[in-house]
């Protein structure tokens, strides 16, 4: 009695093991292709982003194939994996994720060739898996010329984004850099890097321009100081104000002047003037005959505030009546 159920205890694993075996069997056979998805990691400094189809370029990516297995078929299989990112790289490996990075944007396909087989004897299995990947230029900067203006004048800004389009952008303009109560942006959606903005200043000083971008990847926020001066031809135009009027103040100085002098040298002249009719007069009256009374009435003007000197004494007219005598 204990003889035979010692013999049944030792047939069993003889018995169930090609029953186990055979549920393997049966999955290998019925699994006909290796299913699973296609993830992607993106790490730019301390942020990690979960791709979906769209990648961006120049950034660390690790790319990842999820198995489904429900079974747990293929637990103890050995994989291998092919790795075909489109541009012409190619990656071998037995681990189900590789490292690799776009360094162009553009469109790929990435496909994946999965292969896993359970054991020696058993037929390997095979799967491949494709998915159209989007690769594109993250926004790094958003630059602006100029970044000075003139009040009251229709202004051109010119904005250039560093990104691949297309992207949405939104802007703004500031008095002061500050607002009052809470404003809206302008939405704009940009098919190119470059865009031009039109806007009037109306006050002078230092204005702010807030504007943002953002493609599927990436998004980026950003604010410029802008001066707004006075137009250079009003400047121009009031220097040279400023210079007629200093030339006016400068000439109406020169004439007060020069009638000043002028007034200061009349007297002199006026003075000359009489000394030489003085002269003249003097010169003529020479004696041709004998005058009876040569003390005549000879008058010279000469100006009041000199000494005048009598031509002739008294005594010599008293002298000439004796002699005729």
């Amino acid at each position: 009695m204990y003889r035979k159920i010692i013999a049944l205890v030792m047939s069993l694993p003889l018995i169930l093991s090609p029953q186990v075996f055979g549920l393997v069997t049966d999955g290998l056979i019925h699994l006909k292709n290796i299913t699973g998805k296609l993830s992607f990691i993106q790490r730019d400094g301390n942020v990690t982003y979960l791709r979906d189809k769209e990648l961006a370029t120049e950034v660390p990516t690790e790319t990842k194939f999820e198995l489904f297995d429900p079974r747990n078929t293929l637990r103890t299989a050995r994989f291998n994996y092919t790795w075909d990112f489109g541009n012409g790289e190619v990656l071998k490996g037995s681990e189900p994720s590789v490292h690799y990075n776009y360094s162009s944007p553009g469109n790929y396909t990435l496909r994946l060739r999965v292969g896993a087989q359970v054991n020696k004897t058993s037929t390997p299995v095979t799967g491949v898996h494709t998915m159209d990947v989007t690769v594109l230029d993250a926004i790094r900067n958003i630059e602006l010329s100029p970044l000075s203006f003139q009040v009251s004048r229709n202004n051109s800004l010119v904005v250039h984004v560093d990104g691949s389009p297309p992207m949405w952008v939104c802007w703004r303009f500031l008095q002061n850099c500050v607002s009052a109560t809470p404003t809206g942006c302008h939405l704009t959606m940009l098919y190119e890097n470059t865009m031009t903005l039109n806007h009037t200043f109306t006050a002078l000083g230092v204005h702010c321009l807030d504007i943002s971008a953002r493609n599927d990847i990436s998004k980026l926020q950003t604010s410029y100081n802008i001066f707004v001066r006075r137009d250079p031809s009003f400047n121009l135009l009031f220097i040279m104000m400023c210079a007629w009027i200093v030339l006016a103040i400068l000439a109406f100085i020169t004439v007060m002047a020069c009638r000043h002098k002028k007034g200061r040298n009349s007297n002199p002249q006026m003075s000359k003037s009489s000394n030489a009719t003085y002269s003249s007069m003097n010169m003529e009256l020479q004696p041709q005959q004998d005058i009876p009374d040569i003390s005549s009435d000879l008058y010279v003007s000469r100006p009041k505030n000199e000494e005048v000197q009598p031509l002739l004494q008294h005594g010599t007219r008293s002298v000439a009546k004796s002699y005729r005598n």
